[in-house]
């Protein structure tokens, strides 16, 4: 590979970079320092999606169980941060538990009870027990926008609209309008009531699943006793899906709501995690941060910025997103968390286009983990787990079963159609056997993430360079300052005269290596620095 010498040119601080050829893909073997034995006393945590149906099967039904993540515990989080043999996560969000007719169970059918292809509520608690004696906090996904048609309330409300009982209280308790109303929205989608040639409610997303209609107080007073139920058994929170859904097209409105609904729940539960869905633009999802944070969709996914930072080496278009989008959070709540990650539920699985052969896997891993807020791991992401509809029309094949090696029963769900074949980065058994294994990375980077509290809670200050694979941030908490630098070159290690302040390397992960000398740090291909 030819050898050249660049010189850079950096804003403010001065950076001189070189790049030195070509050094091959090896994992960095350097341990961590001491660390602290349980660092997090807030929200600012990773936490860990499950898609339950799919995770882990105690029964040997096919279908994943709160009884499977008991018995996975040790494998998210076995209570000992020092000991590097989990995965250290300190938060787990679960998708909908609640009984629904559905694999998926966004549509549900009774909000109070679990499902019980799931389990009991006797089990949640016992997770519940078990994720809080080890600093772990429980998230559930919780759908409010609509229900299920099979719930009792649109039961009810089909019949007093077809009997014209005006005095039911159903009658008004999902979003309903005459066909020839002038008023219906044209942009939102609607469905006639079973044996009704008059009525049509709104039903956004299918006609299984009825909007409720939040115009109505006791509707609003229901999905606030929902979720206080689930405060009182002893959850730490909600997921909340499709938070713009609740007066579609009207994001005003639905922000209005969320801002009453959430300080209704900070007063059971004051320091509540809550996430919303806004899959929108930033200039959106920013308008719901008055009232929750929101993930960040403009990171995460195949046309995201995470991807784009590797794909086209330019680490500083990612950097100077950040920054700037971090000030935006705090400009509408002070309060408010980054939420990055690279795929979901709904998404097509990040190893799909980030391989692990080639180390982009491991270094968008560093990217999204190794950042401010509350990143979140897509269950079998950090195993390289794949996944996508390709020419299928099924979000199944985004939530297939997790791939443990053992003897785990979990199958993939009704409709999925992904080739098992395709699956050939190997499992959980596997790869806890290999010190190379993204895995292995994963639960060095989350164990490093912990061992420094600026990295999640600090001042974000963009270092930008006019070489585009190297660049980072200056990151300030509580009167301590850090650097931290990612190189997404594949291939280049890179030399940098440090700026003022910074003589010391702290702690590096990656594929490459990394050193300090007479105030220069040489930073290694697909990997991340942090220095003092």
């Amino acid at each position: 590979m030819k050898k050249s010498k660049f010189l850079l040119a950096v804003l403010a601080i001065g950076l001189i970079i070189c790049l030195t050829g070509c050094t091959p893909i090896e994992l960095s073997k350097k341990p961590l320092k001491t660390l602290n034995p349980d660092p997090i006393d807030d929200n600012n945590r990773v936490f860990y999606q499950i898609f339950v149906g799919s995770f882990s099967d105690s029964d040997g039904d096919g279908v994943g169980d709160i009884r499977g993540i008991i018995n996975r515990m040790n494998y998210l989080n076995d209570g000992d941060y020092t000991d590097g043999r989990s995965l250290g996560v300190q938060g787990i969000w679960l998708s909908p538990i609640f009984t629904s007719p559905s694999y998926h169970k966004y549509d549900a059918a009774n909000y109070y009870e679990v499902d019980s292809q799931f389990g009991t509520l006797d089990d949640l608690k016992e997770l519940l027990n078990i994720c809080h004696e080890r600093n772990v906090k429980v998230i559930l996904d919780l759908a409010i926008n609509h229900s299920s048609n099979k719930n009792p309330w649109f039961q009810d409300f089909c019949s007093a609209r077809n009997s014209n009982n005006t005095s039911s209280p159903y009658y008004d308790f999902y979003t309903c309008y005459d066909r020839n109303d002038p008023e219906k929205p044209a942009k939102n989608s609607f469905s006639f009531i079973p044996g009704s040639g008059k009525w049509m409610y709104e039903s956004n997303f299918s006609s299984d699943m009825p909007e409720l209609n939040f115009d109505n107080p006791a509707v609003r007073e229901e999905m606030l006793k929902v979720a206080k139920y689930w405060l009182d058994i002893g959850v730490d929170g909600f997921r909340f899906d499709a938070v713009k859904y609740i007066y579609y097209n009207d994001n005003a409105a639905s922000v209005d709501f969320w801002k009453w609904y959430m300080s209704e729940l900070k007063k059971v539960k004051s320091d509540i995690y809550a996430v919303g869905e806004c899959w929108d633009d930033d200039s959106i999802v920013l308008q719901y941060y008055e009232a929750l944070n929101c993930f960040n969709f403009s990171v995460g996914g195949v046309n995201g910025k995470i991807l784009d930072a590797i794909r086209s080496d330019n680490i500083n278009a990612y950097t100077n997103y950040v920054a700037r989008f971090l000030n935006s959070i705090k400009e509408q709540n002070s309060d408010g968390m980054f939420m990055p990650f690279l795929a979901n539920h709904d998404m097509d699985r990040a190893a799909g286009y980030l391989m692990v052969s080639n180390g982009s896997a491991y270094m968008a891993a560093n990217i999204y983990i190794l950042c401010a807020g509350s990143p979140v791991i897509y269950y079998g992401e950090e195993i390289g787990m794949k996944g996508s509809r390709g020419g299928e029309n099924t979000d199944a094949n985004r939530r297939l079963a997790m791939l443990w090696g053992d003897k785990d029963t979990v199958s993939d769900p009704i409709g999925s159609t992904y080739e098992a074949s395709k699956q050939n980065n190997g499992t959980v058994k596997q790869q806890l056997k290999d010190d190379n294994s993204l895995l292995e990375h994963y639960i060095r980077l989350l164990a490093l993430r912990n061992k420094y509290p600026e990295i999640a809670r600090g001042q974000y200050t963009a270092l930008n360079s006019n070489i585009s694979t190297v660049g980072g941030f200056s990151i300030t908490y509580n009167n301590s300052t850090i650097g931290l630098f990612h190189n997404t070159s594949m291939y280049e290690t890179v030399e940098i005269t440090l700026p003022a302040g910074f003589t010391e390397l702290a702690d590096y992960i990656g594929l490459g290596n990394a050193s300090v000398s007479n105030g220069v740090l040489r930073i290694g291909p697909n990997t991340s620095v942090i220095v003092k």
